[in-house]
């Protein structure tokens, strides 16, 4: 039997049935045998799926644009910090600093001052990972550095990325029961060494005031996730960064859709070698699991903690308006690869590829409120 698979059979044996969450805390997450903790896992084409950074290294080009604009926003810090985590193999930062330091080489001083500035820093426990990374980014000497948390951190200025970090997050799945107005929770039991789903009463206060607190309303037999971890995230955040930005990217929708009637069995998914699998107790620790963002509940829970909301849009039209095209001329417009090149890019603007299903959200802590070029085109706050 898969030994991770044993593991959480003996938990449930002592401790009774657990929440989903827990399961799939120890599914993506358990020391040495969680599928983000082995040193099996393989993320891009050759593994279970692949981010925009695997499509193209253009995305890194991109991103490190926006956080060139950011520094310029912030009276052009003598240290500025980009914070990443869930960082993979490391290929969104180097594509982020050879196109940075490009620009601070071939185009104006102001480029050079930026990269000079630039401190890198990588959390990431997974010591595979930071392997990994390590031999990846070694050309870049003491300007990329590794910590285990955001606890490690002292107070800095600069800008957090999340690039599907978040919906990696472990989610509570809750259900509508049929014949109750009442919100149950799906537990983790089993029958025999099956793993199998139960429902219980919810296992906190939080998960029914995030309903209420939301103003949501899902009819009977409606399931769907609760993303709680994303809030702690964001508390950890504000902790240690004193002035900066949040990006994230990731799959997700408004409160709106989210819990609309065509999402009536949620979200979650599971990812196995490109393949989609409906059943989250296969494969245990060598599949994804994972749910969409609420990105509403991202905004909300940003401006209890003080954050302002800058711009939310998605992936294809934030590109464009940052300036995708102008790069692809300058990197591509010469290359006898450009038709090849143009073309796995639009995976990165499309509908059909990641530009549609794929959301930016921008936050900021600090004084004002920055006005930033990828939101020129389309600034959907209010739909939030």
């Amino acid at each position: 039997m898969n030994k991770l698979k044993q593991i959480i059979i003996e938990k449930i044996k002592k401790q009774g049935p657990i929440p989903f969450e827990t399961y799939m805390d120890m599914a993506l997450y358990y020391p040495g045998l969680g599928y983000y903790s082995s040193p099996d896992t393989v993320i891009g084409r050759s593994g279970d799926f692949y981010t925009s950074p695997h499509l193209h290294k253009i995305f890194g080009a991109m991103m490190g644009l926006q956080i060139e604009e950011m520094w310029r926003t912030m009276r052009e810090s003598s240290d500025f910090n980009v914070v990443e985590m869930g960082a993979g193999a490391g290929y969104l930062c180097k594509d982020m600093l050879d196109h940075l330091n490009s620009r601070s080489v071939d185009q104006n001083v102001r480029s050079k001052e930026f990269f000079d500035s630039l401190n890198y820093i990588i959390i990431e426990k997974n010591p595979y990972f930071i392997e990994k990374q390590k031999a990846l980014l070694s050309g870049f000497g003491e300007k990329v550095s590794w910590v285990s948390s955001l606890s490690e951190l002292k107070s800095f200025r600069g800008c957090v990325i999340s690039n599907e970090l978040l919906d990696s997050f472990p989610v509570h799945i809750m259900l509508a029961e049929e014949m109750a107005d009442r919100i149950k929770e799906i537990h983790v039991s089993l029958d025999g060494d099956k793993l199998i789903e139960i429902t219980q009463d919810v296992s906190c206060s939080e998960l029914t005031n995030y309903f209420k607190s939301n103003s949501i309303e899902i009819p009977p037999g409606y399931r769907t996730e609760i993303n709680l971890k994303i809030r702690g995230w964001l508390e950890q955040v504000c902790a240690v960064m004193e002035e900066g930005f949040i990006l994230t990217v990731d799959y997700g929708y408004t409160a709106e859709d989210y819990y609309s009637d065509e999402r009536s069995k949620g979200t979650l998914l599971c990812f196995h070698r490109h393949q989609a699998v409906g059943d989250p107790y296969s494969n245990i620790g060598c599949q994804d699991i994972t749910a969409h963002v609420n990105f509403s509940s991202l905004k909300k829970w940003g401006d209890d903690l003080g954050l302002r909301t800058i711009g939310y849009c998605p992936q294809g039209t934030y590109l464009v308006a940052l300036g995708i095209d102008k790069v692809i001329s300058e990197l591509y417009e010469n290359s006898p690869d450009y038709e090849n090149e143009v073309r796995k890019i639009k995976g990165l603007i499309l509908p059909q590829g990641l530009g549609e299903s794929h959301k930016v959200m921008i936050q900021y802590k600090g004084a004002g409120s920055p006005e930033l070029r990828g939101f020129s085109m389309r600034n959907q706050i209010r739909t939030l």
